[in-house]
């Protein structure tokens, strides 16, 4: 079983490459959409190689191009039967794994110099082996991508990690939800809560209100600036409340984590009107993305499930009741908080594929 991942790590090259990379990345991405434009042309995929294709790219880099191309063609193109034609806009420039190398403070790889391709060394905020990447790293390497994201060079590298599915079928359920931002119950009934939903929204609410003002004043960039940085905030509180899921999930020995396929949540869930607004800017999905590869890392099996009544079924006796406030309480006598008892629910409800482990 492998996982795939990627590695950020931030370069900082001297003005010089600077420009060589910025002028690399618009030629990689001028070949890839020329390369794709003559295969929607004739019909099939390119057979051109590396000296048919006319760019200041080193021969290593135009065989990346094309193989990206190719792939772009496949599914997209041909996939969508020829009515979707990607234009790549974003520069960006990839190298494959058997061009490039690193020392933890500088990246190796072949720029075009003076028109010939020379391997160079790049500084780079590499890790230290304090640090969970340093381990990442020594596995295996795949493509290396390196873009500008404002003003900031970043390579993105991919890993390869090969990770041992837990045996057992110990279960774990999970809630996903804006107040509470995860629940969590065990087959044992081990009970954890993580994130704090007020601090959310208040943070929330804060770049909101700054953002208002600073569009009231048109200080555009200003309030671009401000967005990215609460889309940074976000992610990292997704970041942080996945990590401590999975860690409870390894304490407690759990081999699946179970999940709602949160499919449309935005058209069909029912909240107030002081939080429709926060329904529709938190990332559900993004979480429920992080914890599944951070528990793929971990050998532990992420299933999703039906998410209908959950959050309503008594899970003593199967009634469907209302909760009524973070309080669900049923005719037989069965009371707990409104989340738990959705996760205590999704803990043993049907998976989505029909693959689920015995309960």
């Amino acid at each position: 079983m492998s996982q795939i991942i990627t590695v950020k790590v931030k370069l900082l090259p001297t003005k010089e490459q600077q420009r060589i990379l910025s002028q690399m990345s618009r030629d990689y991405i001028s070949v890839i959409n020329q390369l794709v434009n003559e295969m929607v042309v004739e019909r099939r995929k390119t057979k051109k190689t590396s000296k048919h294709v006319i760019s200041n790219l080193p021969s290593t880099v135009k065989s990346q191009a094309i193989q990206d191309a190719k792939s772009i063609f496949v599914m997209k193109v041909m996939k969508s039967k020829y009515s979707i034609i990607p234009f790549l806009k974003k520069p960006l420039c990839v190298w494959n794994n058997q061009n490039y190398s690193f020392d933890f403070t500088h990246i190796y790889l072949p720029l075009m110099i003076d028109g010939k391709a020379k391997k160079v060394p790049v500084r780079a905020l590499l890790v230290d082996k304090n640090n969970r990447n340093f381990e990442l790293l020594n596995h295996k390497l795949g493509t290396l991508r390196i873009n500008q994201k404002s003003g900031k060079w970043i390579a993105q590298i991919a890993v390869t990690i090969q990770t041992m599915e837990k045996t057992g079928t110990k279960i774990m359920g999970i809630d996903l939800g804006l107040k509470i931002p995860a629940v969590a119950i065990t087959d044992d009934n081990n009970v954890r809560f993580f994130g704090n939903g007020r601090m959310n929204k208040f943070v929330k609410r804060k770049f909101q209100t700054k953002r208002k003002k600073l569009s009231q004043k048109k200080k555009l960039n200003a309030v671009r600036y401000l967005r990215d940085k609460e889309q940074r905030w976000m992610k990292d509180q997704d970041h942080k409340v996945s990590r401590a899921i999975v860690n409870f999930a390894k304490q407690q020995k759990v081999s699946v984590i179970r999940l709602e396929k949160l499919a449309n949540i935005r058209q069909t869930a029912r909240t107030s009107r002081k939080n429709a607004k926060n329904l529709h800017t938190w990332s559900f999905y993004r979480l429920s993305q992080f914890i599944e590869y951070k528990a793929n890392l971990e050998g532990i099996k992420v299933e999703y499930v039906n998410p209908a009544h959950t959050s309503q079924l008594c899970p003593a006796c199967a009634e469907k009741n209302k909760a009524k406030g973070r309080r669900y309480l049923c005719k037989c006598g069965f009371e707990k908080h409104r989340d738990l008892v959705g996760a205590m629910n999704i803990r043993y409800a049907p998976v989505v594929d029909g693959k689920s482990q015995s309960a």
